[in-house]
């Protein structure tokens, strides 16, 4: 038996147009192995009608029948990423970013820059996704096949990022002060922090008793979300229209809209993160993948149509703003641009409460689909085994939900609402979530050439999307940016920031957050090996409910050998039959094995051998 190496798994019709007709096949999942030196790469199959993919033999096992489900279809995508988009940013953040960008006209140019950098990183993510399209959990999957060496090295790092960041709390702490406003109470930090915990936990409690229903939810929060946005977009092109008798001249923020405030590097770099921050979520939905059926054809379509749809929301939204409150009031603010907005437009009356209240569900919605998404990849960061406890972080028991994770999330946003000064949350929390991200996102870029170049020297062929050269170039560069331009000091010296306490104080315990990332990789995979004399090896766990996990173990070695000789390079024993997949299933393969040589040619092998 054989299969066309370059393509393969896709015969040809008569039209010579690709078929996913299987060709003869072995039973194993992993039959079929490519190896490149101490890399292998492994054929695995998901059940969310991909085609078969190869993947490196470290990364975390597919799950051939998704726990979770499948009830991830084009309207939920849309929302996924909406939802997540439209939280706090557009309502709380513009006046922060005329503030950093000085002018009218440079804040609307930054918010179209926000809309590209967003695309520039969604393509990015789709071809990574062709690539992957059996795994969720977005740029964990993608940091870990790009970079399977050191092994389990940016499985750890990221890891123990997303644990360490896995707090709502920025959104938690914008929704309860718009709850506040709806009846104009001021309220005390404890009062504030209360109620943000109030607010996350009933979002915790939405998500968490059953997958299909939170999707349902969150859908319906993203439509109520998007039509605020729409009301907003619509009243702010009355008011330009001069049709408020409040408001005599619409017109007047956009006259000479360049002239203002000189910027600063400190504020441009403030007002970019601010942007980030905002579109944050367009790539919500990558971390579902394996719950989508079709997904390359399904996620290419739809999400884009809600980073489009989100981009013209935002821009006629801050329009809507620029025409109705003077620039003097919009650059005092701090997280309340759209109360300014409703009160210049409508004054304090009820329909002012009544949309502080949209605009709080806003936020609430925005704190149900973080979770969902965040949820996912915190899961596949604890089914590559890197964490303690893999059974906590994989199985969906007893709900059918990621409640190991959920609750995590819970723990981290409420210590994290806590623990910082009320007056400073937000601003802090924005910044130190995006500051170590962007290295990743830096990573990610890079890492697409790389797996560009070994799947073409290993002739796995492209994936179902790729992206333009130019577009990947440019999603590395602005986010060299945000990694280096956070260490320039503000014009007034160190403490004049956007916080009370020094400017930088993100970035140090950001870089700290790395930092200890390595500390522990280094100690948990070579210290204390070599110290105790074992070595740490991967095993396959398949969980009650169908979920499977890779589990790190220890094993001494006297028995690395016989250890090695027995398990394949996923950590399945050899010549047993998985539990749930059976020896049924086949995925059109050979039974025969891959290996590049050392004179450059890939040579039929025995996988027995």
């Amino acid at each position: 038996m054989s299969f066309n190496w370059r393509r393969p798994f896709r015969s040809r019709d008569d039209n010579d147009e690709p078929t996913t007709q299987d060709a003869p096949a072995l039973t194993r999942v992993n039959s079929a192995e490519v190896s490149d030196g101490s890399l292998k790469y492994t054929l695995e199959k998901g059940g969310n009608d991909s085609q078969p993919s190869y993947q490196e033999a470290t990364g975390a096992p597919v799950e051939s029948r998704s726990p979770l489900g499948y009830s991830v279809g084009p309207i939920t995508i849309i929302f996924l990423n909406v939802s997540k988009m439209i939280g706090t940013g557009v309502y709380s953040t513009p006046s922060a970013i005329l503030r950093g960008t000085g002018s009218v006209g440079l804040s609307m140019i930054y918010w179209t820059l926000g809309f590209f950098t967003s695309i520039s990183t969604l393509s990015v993510l789709l071809e990574f996704a062709s690539y992957f399209p059996n795994r969720s959990g977005s740029e964990v999957v993608y940091l870990e096949q790009a970079y399977p060496r050191p092994r389990w090295l940016f499985p750890t790092a990221f890891a123990f990022l997303n644990v360490v960041l896995s707090f709502s709390s920025g959104n938690s702490i914008v929704c309860a002060q718009y709850l506040f406003r709806i009846n104009g109470h001021t309220p005390s930090p404890w009062e504030l922090k209360g109620v943000a915990i109030a607010a996350y936990t009933v979002a915790f409690l939405a998500v968490v008793f059953h997958t299909k229903a939170s999707y349902a939810f969150s859908n319906g929060i993203g439509i109520v979300k998007t039509l605020t946005l729409i009301f907003i977009a619509i009243t702010g092109l009355v008011v330009l229209g001069g049709n408020i008798s409040s408001i005599p001249d619409p017109h007047s923020n956009f006259r000479n809209a360049f002239d203002g405030l000189p910027p600063t590097p400190y504020g441009l770099n403030n007002a970019l993160y601010r942007i980030i921050f905002s579109y944050t979520g367009f790539d919500n939905a990558f971390n579902v993948v394996n719950e989508v059926k079709n997904p390359i054809k399904t996620l290419r379509r739809n999400t884009f149509i809600s980073v489009f749809l989100v981009a013209v929301l935002y821009n006629l939204a801050n329009v809507a703003y620029f025409a109705s409150v003077p620039l003097p009031d919009l650059r005092a603010a701090k997280e309340i641009t759209a109360s300014l907005f409703f009160t210049a437009v409508f004054g304090s009356s009820n329909a002012v409460r009544g949309l502080n209240f949209l605009i709080a569900l806003s936020s609430f919605g925005n704190l149900v689909t973080v979770l969902i998404g965040s949820s996912r990849m915190i899961r596949e960061c604890g089914r590559q085994g890197v964490l303690p406890f893999p059974r906590f972080w994989a199985t969906t028991r007893p709900f059918g939900t990621p409640i190991g994770p959920y609750f995590v999330k819970w723990f981290m946003t409420v210590i994290m609402i806590l623990a910082p000064p009320a007056g400073d949350a937000f601003n802090f929390v924005v910044d130190l979530q995006v500051y170590p991200s962007s290295l990743f996102h830096i990573l990610v870029g890079i890492g697409l050439f790389i797996v560009r170049y070994r799947r073409k020297k290993l002739g796995l062929g492209r994936g179902e999307f790729k992206a333009w050269t130019v577009v990947v170039v440019f999603n590395i560069l602005v986010y060299a940016y945000l990694l280096v331009m956070p260490w320039y000091p503000p014009e007034g010296g160190p403490y004049a920031g956007n916080v009370s306490f020094w400017y930088a104080t993100y970035v140090v315990t950001g870089t700290g957050i790395l930092l200890g990332c390595g500390i522990y990789y280094y100690a948990w995979i070579w210290l204390l090996p070599k110290l105790r004399g074992y070595r740490i090896r991967q095993e396959v766990l398949t969980l009650e409910d169908g979920a499977q996990s890779h589990k790190v173990i220890k094993v001494p070695v006297e028995q690395l050998a016989e250890w090695d000789a027995t398990h394949d390079a996923v950590g399945r024993p050899l010549n047993r039959t998985d539990s749930h997949s059976g020896d049924s299933e086949r995925i059109g393969v050979s039974s025969t094995a891959r290996e590049k040589g050392q004179d450059g040619n890939v040579r039929d092998v025995d996988p027995e051998k």
